[in-house]
């Protein structure tokens, strides 16, 4: 069967690799018919309805049996045709298949492109487009249903809203510029500053929300530090709650980073267990130390590990006086159970203090509800939408510009170049003023077949 396809089909395997029991090709693309007609060997499938069938290769021999569903544009996801093959899960059958739709005129997908052509098509706007990914990568469930809160538009129906009402303040401000003899008149009775006020209140609510959301998403990296042998690779365990570490009596157990990722209360919390920071002549020992060191830099909070018999001796003041000023840590002093210390928070010298044991995990509860507390977590996932850095970025910008319209609203024309900038700003979050080349590096990140 021979017809034409537009450059723009595009095929993907939509399921994880690998084998399984069932495997999917998704096709999107212009007039798809012709293609499910070949690939069934001349059936017509119902719109939105499960076809089964043996698809077919060029030569008429099957390559699979499934069920193929056909999704006419624009009531797809992508707002174009949508052609679904379900088949068996083995790499082998689906690599034929999207053989056999390139055969067809289609071409191979790039990194998120289908959920691009649902941006690009008005089937989403770029927060919900984000938040697919968001969902897939989810690494808890607080922050699986925040990504779906996000995808079902409570994100963006809160930017809309504040959006619209910079629309209306902004026409109340342009509406001047004709008359300036009446401009601060008019701004006044207008209650122009009452309004900016209470936009920049909603600015506020949704910027706490998002931030919450962001921890959800991004969750915190901790640093576990100290000498060896006070017991960090024993905290990481207890932390995670499994013998991830090796844990010895022999000082340098640990001489490489070891990672693990755990959730508290629905954060992700990134622990990374590092060498002990000490002056070796171990070659091996000194690459450890070294990296130890390149994860105190990326870190969001510092634990820094003291054996509660001996307390800060010098070498840990040592330590201490060469974290970065900016990274909060936490001084925790470990093996309670041996010294006979209360097991509890206190906070000594400016810095919060935790004293626990590794071994009898008393006191690691503590800890895990104060690294929550440092990094802003109301404990409460309950309205949180899920939200990218970028979309914290463009909120402070927001902020920053209604800021400065309050302080020079008597000026009209920066009065009004100011909310346009702060519409400018909220509006990148949704996509209305996203320039194309962050639009790239945003869908290049997702995974093929999305």
């Amino acid at each position: 069967m021979n017809f034409a396809y537009t450059p723009s089909t595009i095929c993907a395997v939509a399921t994880a690799p690998g084998r399984g029991g069932v495997g999917v090709v998704r096709i999107s693309g212009r007039g798809l018919l012709p293609l499910a007609h070949a690939i069934s060997n001349g059936k017509t499938p119902k719109p939105r309805y499960a076809t089964y069938t043996d698809f077919y290769d060029a030569d008429g021999s099957a390559i699979d049996n499934g069920l193929l569903l056909y999704f006419p544009g624009p009531n797809s996801f992508t707002g174009e045709d949508v052609i679904e093959l379900q088949g068996h899960g083995g790499p082998v059958v689906l690599k034929m298949l999207l053989q056999r739709c390139v055969a067809l005129g289609a071409r191979l997908a790039e990194p998120g492109e289908f959920t691009k052509r649902a941006f690009l098509n008005d089937k989403l706007d770029l927060a919900q487009a984000e938040s697919v990914a968001d969902l897939i990568d989810a690494a808890s469930e607080s922050a699986a249903k925040s990504a779906l809160k996000s995808l079902k538009g409570a994100f963006s129906g809160e930017i809309h809203k504040l959006v619209d009402e910079l629309i209306t303040l902004r026409m109340l401000v342009e509406a001047t510029l004709d008359f300036p003899e009446e401009d601060i008149d008019f701004l006044q009775k207008a209650d122009a500053v009452g309004r900016l006020h209470r936009l920049r209140d909603q600015l506020v609510k949704v910027q706490t929300t998002a931030k919450q959301g962001a921890l959800l998403r991004e969750g915190m990296h901790v640093v576990l530090i100290g000498q060896p042998n006070v017991g960090k690779s024993s905290l990481m365990n207890a932390l995670a709650g499994d013998d991830i570490a090796i844990v010895t009596d022999i000082a340098g157990t640990t001489r490489d980073t070891v990672r693990e990722e755990i959730v508290i209360d629905g954060v992700p919390v990134h622990i990374i267990d590092t060498a002990g920071l000490r002056d070796t002549d171990d070659v091996v020992e000194k690459i450890g130390i070294e990296r130890t060191w390149q994860a105190i830099e990326r870190a969001d909070v510092a634990l820094l590990l003291v054996d509660s018999r001996d307390g800060i001796v010098p070498e840990v003041q040592t330590i201490l006086g060469q974290l970065p000023e900016r990274l909060p840590r936490v001084h925790v002093f470990n093996k309670a159970d041996l010294s006979g210390d209360k097991v509890g928070r206190s906070e000594e010298d400016g810095h919060p203090v935790v004293r626990l044991s590794a071994r009898t995990h008393d006191g690691v509860d503590a800890l895990k509800a104060l690294l929550l507390e440092m990094i802003g977590y109301s404990g409460d996932s309950e309205g949180v939408f899920l939200a990218r850095e970028r979309h914290l970025d463009a909120i402070a910008r927001a902020e920053a510009h209604l800021t400065q319209a309050a302080h020079d609203w008597q000026q009209v024309e920066i009065f009004a170049e100011e909310l346009r900038m702060t519409q400018n700003a909220l509006s990148e979050i949704t996509g209305r003023f996203t320039p194309d080349d962050l639009l790239g590096v945003i869908f290049s990140r997702f995974c093929i077949g999305k």
